[in-house]
């Protein structure tokens, strides 16, 4: 029990974080509402570390808490008036914009942390670690699945009523253009490909910059202001 509370440690000092962060931000707020969707998932990542749910616990807690570590500090530059990471600009520029649906502020913040924040997580948990990214594919594809899982419960609670949702309402075309089944294959083609760049300085550089102003580029288009 010493050995599995030593692991679990780390996830509930970020799920402490984003409590905090649940309690002092209003409930309208963008930020708020993607904190709350990986609030829900952080918790059920350290239920599932303390049944015994991932194969190799340490892995897990690595990847998990390099992860969240990502959009925390992420957080921690917004408030410091500091520039965060272009993958997180557009949902800290617009979190009080009233054109914009709870939904879109969920999906913008998936989509900076899973198409940028996980890539660089996988690197960030393998140096931890000593291993290669093939040894963490099983908890990369664990964790994937949870957000899958999480992201139909998501969009159903957040989604507009039916009356809402004309075919050609801009919402409905919005939730079309993303998929978080195709961002997460893409982002594990991303941490391969960061890992095998890692000894080569300006091009690594380069690479995760351009990744991260993709991702963000897209966040920007989930967040595009909509009339009631």
């Amino acid at each position: 029990m010493v050995q599995l509370e030593h692991l679990t440690a780390p996830v509930d000092a970020v799920v402490a974080r984003m409590r905090a962060l649940d309690t002092a931000l209003p409930a309208r707020d963008g930020v708020a509402v993607f904190n709350r969707v990986y609030l829900a998932v952080t918790e059920e990542i350290d239920r599932r570390l303390d049944t015994g749910g991932f194969p190799d616990p340490r892995a897990a807690t690595a990847l998990d808490v390099r992860f969240a570590e990502r959009y925390l500090a992420a957080v921690d530059a917004a408030a410091a008036d500091r520039r965060p990471p272009a993958c997180w600009r557009p949902l800290f520029q617009l979190r009080r914009h009233p054109g914009v649906r709870p939904l879109q502020f969920a999906l913008a913040g998936i989509n900076a942390h899973i198409g940028h924040d996980l890539a660089l997580a996988v690197v960030d948990a393998c140096r931890t670690l000593g291993c290669e990214p093939t040894d963490l594919e099983d908890e990369f594809d664990r964790v994937g699945d949870l957000l899958v899982s999480l992201e139909e419960r998501i969009r159903e609670d957040l989604m507009p009523g039916p009356d809402l949702l004309q075919i050609a309402d801009p919402l409905t075309h919005l939730l079309g253009s993303w998929s978080l089944e195709r961002a997460r294959d893409a982002t594990w083609a991303a941490a391969r490909a960061l890992w095998a760049l890692r000894h080569c300085g300006d091009v690594a550089e380069e690479f995760t910059e351009r990744l991260d102003a993709a991702v963000g580029f897209a966040g920007r288009m989930l967040l595009t202001p909509l009339p009631d």
